[in-house]
């Protein structure tokens, strides 16, 4: 007998230190980044490309990752769902990768980046690794084979990490120390920031060589009438998909486009790798949805399954406010991650930490969606908030630059998840805890507004002690008024 609470929990721990550690390595790792590449607008076009990265991702996996989830936990025959979304990723990749490493050329003029169409190989490939990799990967998160999942992560992560130190600290300072070695005629000054996706196209290599034996000990069987059902159930989800990406990556390829050409540049660098402060929490939510999505479908069928999705909601809203008061009071030194020209844009920090903050509870409330099957509202909210992201940026950019990105990456996620929890409501009642939400919701934002107003002082240290007195109060409000309700989830019923 497990609590299924618990053992969620576990999971995401677990999750944590394949994914959370890792990405935040990788994190801490491209805020040297800024030290290495000082001028902003050098470090523009890594966030760019990711950003299209992200895009194609959902295009070459079109939605197969939920419906093997969702098909995979109804099948009898489990293999024939697991090759028949396996030999739909390979085929649909190699077609995909083809037609635009034909058109590399032609795809980097209209980027803008006409003299590296060599960026545009690179990232495909990316793309297309990491998209044979996500059905083996989904398949170990829905065995709750977590450890493994975490390990291959890590050592992909990690690899990335110690290319990217190899090719920007060690071949570029031979380089530029004048070397004749090896090591210098390693590095092309004209690649530049390319060497970043080198080293994770690498990574990618690495990391499916990890997943060999993922990729064997069944029979490979395409099933075409599964398959049109599974395509059926997942083609909303690449709208939602998209219109999500336009939500999370879109503003970062738009301030290049809407402001003039160096100045779209500088505003990108700084934006985006401010963006990365707040992502602390969206790697969080990233761990926790690896593990909540298969929890919430494998428990779908329990008596007790609202009541904790109900605990589960509740829970996961104080944990991102932790983070979110943390990050701010410690802001002060935390700034010192990225190089001086970077921090003008501290400002949208914590209107982005609130915007992952709604981000992460629409993704709690989405399940209602995907649990009975209308997939097509996830499509419908997500298209919603695209359009307002697009809208306020388009609108907002030319006159206030990159904060009007951080408003409208806010304003769409928090109608977002308002619609989601409005609709939620009538298809798929659950009753969350409000009062309790919203208590420590505003007191979490009224201990930040206390800190900005009243905390104003020149001396860092004294600065940061004193907010984390008042991090301390919200630690101590949690523990007097959540104890008792921590020591009654263990009676929630447990499964078998």
């Amino acid at each position: 007998m497990a609590n299924p609470l618990k053992k969620l929990a576990s999971q995401t721990a677990i999750y944590g230190l394949g994914s959370v550690l890792p990405r935040f390595i990788n994190y801490a790792f491209s805020f040297v980044l800024t030290y290495i590449f000082k001028e902003p607008a050098q470090l523009a076009p890594n966030a760019t490309f990711f950003a299209y990265i992200s895009f194609l991702n959902i295009i070459f996996l079109y939605g197969m990752e939920t419906a093997f989830f969702n098909f995979y936990n109804k099948a009898e025959e489990k293999d024939k769902v697991y090759s028949t979304a396996l030999i739909s990723i390979f085929i649909s990749t190699i077609v995909f990768t083809l037609v635009i490493l034909l058109f590399s050329n032609s795809i980097s003029e209209i980027l803008r980046e006409p003299n590296h169409s060599n960026y545009v190989v690179w990232c495909i490939l990316i793309v297309a690794t990491d998209a044979i990799m996500q059905i083996p990967f989904a398949r170990l998160r829905q065995r709750n084979n977590a450890k493994k999942f975490a390990t291959i992560k890590f050592i992909t992560v990690i690899t990335t990490i110690l290319l990217n130190v190899f090719f920007f600290i060690i071949c570029k300072k031979a380089y530029e120390n004048g070397e004749t070695t090896f090591l210098a005629s390693l590095y092309n000054p004209a690649i530049g920031i390319g060497y970043a996706f080198i080293a994770q196209l690498l990574a990618n290599l690495l990391s499916i060589g990890l997943l060999a034996s993922e990729y064997s000990g069944f029979k490979y069987v395409f099933d075409f009438e599964l398959w049109k059902k599974m395509f059926f159930y997942a083609w909303p989800l690449i709208i939602l998909g998209l219109a999500g990406m336009v939500n999370e990556t879109f503003d970062r390829i738009i301030l290049k486009y809407v402001l003039p050409n160096d100045e779209g540049s500088y505003q990108t660098g700084v934006y985006s790798n401010c963006y990365k402060i707040a992502m602390l929490m969206s790697i969080f939510i990233q761990a926790f949805k690896f593990a909540a999505e298969p929890f919430f479908f494998n428990n779908s069928n329990e008596k007790n399954s609202k009541k904790l999705n109900a605990v589960v909601m509740k829970y996961f809203i104080i944990f991102c406010l932790f983070l979110f008061l943390g990050t701010m009071m410690n802001l002060p030194w935390i700034q010192f991650a990225i190089s001086i020209k970077y921090r003008i844009g501290l400002e949208v920090v914590p209107i982005l930490l609130l915007a992952n903050l709604c981000l992460g509870v629409y993704f709690n409330l989405s399940i209602w969606y995907k649990l009975t099957g209308q997939t097509k509202f996830g499509a419908i909210i997500t298209i919603i908030g695209a359009i307002v992201t697009l809208s306020i940026n388009f609108l907002f950019i030319p006159t206030f630059g990159y904060i009007a990105c951080a408003w409208a990456t806010f304003a769409s996620y928090g109608l977002m998840m308002i619609l989601s929890y409005i609709l939620g409501q009538k298809h798929y009642p659950i009753k969350y805890n409000l009062r309790s939400i919203l208590v420590f919701t505003f007191l979490a934002i009224g201990l930040y507004f206390i800190s900005l107003t009243y905390i104003n002082l020149e001396s860092i240290i004294i600065k940061v002690i004193l907010n984390n007195l008042l991090f301390l109060f919200f630690a101590m409000a949690f523990y007097k008024l959540e104890f008792k309700n921590l020591k009654n989830i263990k009676q929630l019923p447990h499964e078998n």
